[in-house]
């Protein structure tokens, strides 16, 4: 398996059946990822040199005003696609072997949790994998400590309120918070 059939493969939404040669890449590139968090999480970096470990993470170039406050964490990170002047704070555990979008502009709050993959509810079978991704549109603003979980996509210009667990979608221009996150109230947009 190359990295391209993974990708493929996760984004089908199909289940993964543990041990499987597509549990297996995944394992491999969680290794991978870990060393690259590891050298980006354990020592300063300037940002130019976050935007060469990010890069060298995600596989794809670090996009024009980016910019992050390490520690990160991921799972992956080749699955990852941010958009152009999204920030990223400090102690964010992204799990984004199921995908994860970031649209631009998008600001994200310290520790912020995204999680793309569910167990099987079957005892038996409970370390099978089913990858949902999660889609974050432009101008998005992520309170600290929130939790996205797997197939939620966020509209253009939401705020979710720090805190929130989010477990399904969110309309553009609005605000939500609370466990599980709620709608408070729609963005007044001059």
């Amino acid at each position: 398996m190359d990295l391209q059939e993974f990708i493929n493969f996760m984004d089908s939404k199909k289940e993964v059946i543990a041990f499987s040669e597509v549990h297996q890449y995944m394992t491999y590139l969680s290794n991978e990822a870990m060393k690259i968090t590891c050298e980006l999480n354990n020592s300063y970096h300037t940002p130019e040199e976050i935007n060469e470990l990010m890069e060298k993470l995600t596989g794809r170039k670090f996009p024009d005003g980016a910019y992050m406050f390490p520690p990160f964490y991921t799972d992956c990170g080749k699955n990852l696609k941010i958009g152009d002047n999204v920030f990223i704070n400090s102690g964010c555990q992204f799990q984004d072997q199921g995908g994860i979008t970031i649209g631009d502009g998008t600001l994200v709050g310290p520790k912020t949790v995204i999680a793309t993959l569910n167990h099987s509810m079957n005892p038996k079978e409970r370390a099978n994998l089913f990858p949902k991704p999660v889609v974050i549109g432009k101008n998005v603003w992520i309170g600290a400590n929130v939790t996205i979980l797997p197939g939620v996509t966020i509209g253009d210009g939401a705020v979710i309120a720090a805190g929130a667990v989010v477990n399904r979608d969110v309309a553009e221009n609005t605000i939500v918070g609370g466990v599980p996150a709620k709608f408070i109230k729609t963005i007044e947009i001059d």
